[in-house]
């Protein structure tokens, strides 16, 4: 007979790898620790593959974002809104919720909301520098607030952050530093879904590194629609690497890096931290309220990350920088050891733990 879970949360926040991922190890944390999850999310959202795979219940709302959409979006949202915060206020009765995880996002907003009207403690995770909509509007009615750069914390009340990190994979936290070998190993990928720019910056600087023969290995996710392209232009250049739509071992490709070259999504500086790995970030523009841009500023100050905006990412721009950071061995070192100051390992635990605290309060 299975043993009755000592207490039930809700997890909140889905669409993106960024929501649903760090929520999922924060929900098998807790499973470990005998008590329910569920998530809340819709199914076009990464959530309605991912969350089942893993062996939670996800309840479903309808529900649609309110930033950067038109006026149909905007009023078939605000339509919907009421609706879903009394299927989410419903959720926190039968299951007998004792808090609710959100890693915000517009599916996070009815069961917060939800939340907040029936006084359910909200514990949130904002992952960037600066919050997203919905953080920000219910900053002060957070019960924690779990944050990964110092700077955020002015966004909430006093006395309730706590600068936790964002959980990351523990193979990224274990990867000794890469000693020095005959070729300098540049890894470089815009996500998944590969990005637009990186894609045509990495293709303009082939013909750049070849010419000056600097001795170079590149790895390059590409992401599936333009990888074959890809492929075929990287032959024809004549440069040692490959490039793939998509790195399942993340971590094996960070530990063959000197350098990485990506966007600035919090995962992404997360993983990054974690790893003590050097980089060139080139922040995605139309990131809600700039947060990529934020986090990228972030690692700037600390040193450990250049920063290249998406309007400036050229394939001259790439070679020049990369070709400067591969001669300076010091200066990658200095950005190494900066980046592992700002990793936060035990994230996943200190969440739970966070959860626990408050339910017993």
């Amino acid at each position: 007979m299975q043993a009755k879970a000592r207490a039930a949360f809700l997890m909140a926040g889905g669409g993106t790898g960024g929501h649903v991922i760090p929520a999922l190890a924060v929900a098998r944390e807790l499973r470990q620790r005998g008590h329910a999850a569920f998530f809340v999310g819709t199914e076009r959202g990464l959530e309605g593959k991912l969350v089942p795979r893993e062996g939670f219940a996800l309840e479903l709302v309808r529900i649609g974002g309110l930033k950067r959409v038109g006026l149909r979006q905007t009023a078939a949202t605000l339509l919907q809104l009421p609706l879903a915060i009394m299927h989410a206020s419903r959720l926190l009765d039968s299951h007998r919720v004792a808090a609710v995880f959100s890693m915000g996002g517009y599916v996070a907003g009815p069961p917060v909301i939800a939340a907040l009207i029936r006084q359910v403690p909200l514990v949130i995770m904002e992952p960037n520098a600066v919050p997203g909509f919905t953080n920000r509007r219910i900053a002060m009615y957070v019960r924690r607030a779990l944050i990964s750069f110092p700077e955020t914390a002015r966004y909430f009340p006093r006395g309730r952050t706590e600068l936790t990190g964002l959980p990351v994979r523990e193979e990224f936290f274990s990867l000794p530093p890469k000693p020095g070998g005959p070729n300098f190993t540049v890894l470089i990928t815009g996500g998944s879904q590969g990005s637009r720019t990186l894609n045509r910056a990495a293709r303009e600087s082939w013909p750049l590194f070849r010419k000056t023969g600097l001795p170079l290995r590149i790895i390059h996710q590409s992401g599936p629609a333009a990888c074959e392209e890809l492929r075929a232009a990287f032959a024809e250049a004549g440069l040692a690497g490959e490039v793939m739509p998509f790195i399942a071992d993340m971590p094996a490709a960070f530990a063959q890096a000197d350098l990485v070259v990506c966007r600035s999504g919090a995962g992404a500086v997360a993983e990054l931290a974690a790893a003590g790995k050097p980089s060139i970030l080139s922040p995605f523009p139309y990131a809600a309220d700039q947060h990529q841009l934020r986090n990228a500023e972030a690692f700037v100050r600390a040193g450990a990350a250049r920063l290249v905006e998406d309007r400036e990412m050229t394939g001259e721009k790439l070679f020049e920088t990369v070709r400067e950071l591969a001669g300076d061995a010091g200066a990658l070192e200095r950005m190494a050891t900066a980046a592992r100051k700002l990793a936060h390992p035990g994230a996943t635990r200190r969440a739970a733990e966070v959860l626990e605290e408050v339910m017993r309060d």
